[in-house]
């Protein structure tokens, strides 16, 4: 890097996504992104106080997705429900079985920025994903099943619900105004969902899956 430039720190783990911080000289974080890190607390807190308990179930999730907004299931045996499947089962044993995995499970990004070694890494990962996608169904069952919403002007929703491991993901297409308005309808959809008093007593993955889901 340049005279003065910032750096790039990753910070990421086997079970959640993985954050990309812009740091500037000296380690520390840009004042802009100060910022719309306050912004994002902000909003946050907001939002916790508008989470009440008001749950439903899955079924009760597709039925109001079927009735209200027309939508219908992704076949099983479609390439991009076969993608879908593999990537979420891979997701979910290294979150709750990471026992499954061995050794592949304690993977350490390389420090520094030899390719070589960052080519090791990403084979070992992807050599990861393969193994926990094909456990069998017995040893870690998943029922997953895609419920696609249409619009006009070529736009598109995808809704993925995991019954076993209570999942609820949705991936969207179209225009940027689009995306908004596509972004606002899977908010209601998980709000919909709801959660329970005992999730926002005790913080459960769902009510921060839910919270996470309203702040995005």
């Amino acid at each position: 890097m340049g005279k003065g430039a910032g750096s790039v720190s990753i910070i990421g783990s086997a079970d959640g996504p993985t954050s990309i911080f812009i740091v500037g000289k000296g380690g520390r974080v840009k004042l802009t992104t100060r910022i719309q890190n306050y912004f994002r607390i902000i909003k946050r807190n907001r939002i916790k106080k508008q989470i009440t308990a008001n749950p439903h179930t899955l079924g009760e999730v597709v039925e109001l997705m079927k009735r209200k907004y027309g939508a219908e299931e992704v076949s099983q045996q479609s390439h991009n429900y076969l993608e879908q499947r593999k990537c979420l089962k891979a997701s979910l044993v290294m979150r709750h079985r990471p026992d499954l995995l061995g050794e592949l499970m304690d993977l350490e990004p390389p420090k520094g920025e030899d390719v070589e070694a960052l080519k090791a890494f990403w084979g070992q990962v992807q050599e990861r994903e393969k193994m926990a996608a094909e456990i069998a169904d017995d040893i870690f069952p998943i029922d997953f099943h895609i419920y696609e919403i249409k619009c006009p002007e070529n736009c598109m929703m995808q809704i993925g619900v995991e019954t076993v491991w209570q999942v609820i993901d949705g991936s969207f297409s179209g225009d940027k105004k689009t995306m908004k308005q596509l972004k606002k309808l899977f908010r209601e959809i998980y709000f919909y969902y709801g959660v329970t008093a005992e999730d926002i007593k005790n913080e459960t993955e769902r009510y921060k899956s839910l919270l996470a889901a309203l702040c995005s």
